[in-house]
């Protein structure tokens, strides 16, 4: 199981004294690098954590396949003996199998969008707009 790595959560804030201005070129630089190395960081920690979320998810998919399967053949035995049960189940399957193919949809999308996995020919400006109409779009449709 992926586990976040020890101390995180925390940041250590380094201050290494430059033998120039605040204001000198190096100082921007040094302090470009650092904000970047604090972003990897936190993305680094981010993607830790939907591991751990994905290894839960992975558990309980197989889990409802075990129930699914037990189902199955539960359905098959009524049906042999001329008993049907439906109703709440039903009811109860339709809803979570929205849920599950909403999740995968996300996740999917997550995995195949070119602005998230490498750098794209659209702007911040235009990638934020674009996420926030995603998100709009799915709390309209819920």
């Amino acid at each position: 199981m992926a586990g976040r790595p020890s101390g995180s959560g925390s940041y250590t804030v380094v201050i290494i004294p430059l033998r120039t201005s605040l204001y000198s070129l190096d100082a921007l630089r040094f302090y470009l690098w650092i904000k970047r190395l604090k972003d990897l960081e936190r993305e680094k920690d981010a993607l830790c954590s939907g591991l751990e979320i994905l290894e839960k998810a992975h558990a309980w998919y197989l889990q409802r396949l075990e129930e699914n399967r037990a189902r199955q053949d539960d359905i098959e035995t009524e049906s042999r003996a001329g008993t049907h049960q439906e109703g709440e189940a039903e009811a109860r399957s339709c809803f979570l199998r929205s849920c599950i193919q909403r999740v995968n949809g996300s996740l999917g999308s997550v995995m195949s969008e070119p602005n998230v996995t490498s750098s794209s020919n659209l702007s911040l400006p235009e990638v934020v707009a674009d996420s926030d109409l995603r998100w709009h779009n799915s709390v309209l449709t819920q």
